[in-house]
């Protein structure tokens, strides 16, 4: 009796211990997430005072009147749309990586930015064959158009991708099917672009230099709204994605369908990672390196726990990177994707060389 009382104690203790340490990594970030966001409002190739920043979003006049329309009508949504965007790539490269029980594998893996790239590539062919000045002037260049075809491109890889999931019980082989789409789709954008005018090429190639910055206030409640609905069916999902830990087998043996939990993870995940890439372009790293950095934190890949932690922590990232990527008090911009490329490798590279850890990210 004595001896079962005390591994009962130890165990408790344990979760305990457990319990207190996500409480901690959680109210932390949840503090960073809230100061990073006031920052991203505040500071810029014009710096904005806290005080006037507040003012700005209590709608109250600041020292100067520019100050609220730069806070309000730009930073705003930017930073907003960077917190939902690293949060929705955060979640769905947990998703992928625990589908795959591949560390390396990210939301982008089942072909849905190649599809979103083709879309966009599609339309900058229509543009360099039927006259930019045309179609500029019809509104199709508008701020919608770009996410218009890449959401169309995206949603035609998702159906493909999930035709296939129906159809076959390998998850090995649903992702050499992703990886293969994936480059059928990159080669029929290069054949385009080398059809396309100079001018749009260029114009293609700032899409993938990928950006926050592009979402408007009219854009952002359908990004939102997308996100929002990727990111339910990833919490409902929890239970699955924990069984999938151990294994297809001991997922099946406790009751889950298998199936339908592949259906619904690989539609999560297409809807976060489609979302973002039609909005923001091909964001890269995020969905990588931002779920190994949650496990380490808590030292667990216990999804209730992990999947609010990379929201968190990807937001944090998303912001920082664009922070970083628009250096403070200078007239220029850098590619969001270069900055992403310089935080998430080197944190990439070291998971790798730590084989054991990278055996046991996987455990719960």
């Amino acid at each position: 009796m004595a001896t079962r009382s005390e591994a009962q104690a130890w165990q408790s203790a344990r979760l305990a211990l457990r319990l207190g340490r996500r409480s901690i990594v959680f109210t932390a970030l949840l503090i960073a997430v809230c100061g990073m966001f006031c920052l991203a409002l505040a500071v810029g190739s014009v710096s904005v005072p806290l005080e006037d920043v507040l003012r700005a979003l209590l709608g109250q006049a600041t020292s100067r009147p520019a100050y609220a329309t730069i806070v309000t009508q730009f930073r705003m949504p930017r930073a907003l749309t960077a917190l939902l965007a690293g949060a929705a790539l955060a979640v769905g490269g947990v998703q992928m990586q625990t589908l795959f029980r591949n560390p390396l594998t990210d939301p982008f893996v089942l072909g849905v930015s190649a599809g979103a790239s083709l879309g966009v590539a599609l339309v900058v062919l229509a543009v360099g064959t039927t006259g930019a000045s045309i179609l500029a002037g019809i509104g199709l260049l508008g701020d919608f158009s770009m996410a218009a075809a890449a959401s169309l491109g995206a949603a035609v890889m998702l159906l493909i991708v999930l035709s296939f999931a129906q159809r076959t019980q390998s998850i090995l082989t649903l992702l050499i099917v992703g990886l293969m789409l994936g480059y059928a789709v990159s080669a029929l954008v290069s054949l385009l672009l080398y059809f396309s005018i100079p001018e749009r090429i260029q114009a293609y190639i700032n899409w993938t230099f990928g950006s926050f910055g592009g979402v408007t206030w009219r854009q952002l409640p359908i990004l939102a709204l997308l996100i929002g609905v990727g990111l339910a069916l990833s919490l409902a999902l929890v239970k699955p994605l924990n069984a999938l830990l151990l294994g297809e087998a001991y997922a099946q043996s406790m009751g889950i369908n298998l199936r339908r939990a592949r259906l619904g993870i690989i539609l999560s995940t297409a809807l976060l990672a489609g979302a973002v890439t039609a909005f923001c372009g091909p964001i890269g790293f995020l969905g990588i390196a931002v779920p190994h950095l949650s496990r380490i934190l808590l030292r667990t890949a216990d999804h209730c726990a992990l999947l609010p932690t990379a929201m968190l922590l990807g937001a944090l990232v998303a912001m920082l990177a664009d922070l970083i990527a628009q250096v403070p008090g200078r007239q220029i911009i850098l590619p969001l994707n270069a900055i992403t490329a310089l935080i998430g490798a080197p944190v990439v590279a070291l998971i790798v060389m730590r084989q054991r850890s990278l055996r046991d990210a996987f455990s719960a």
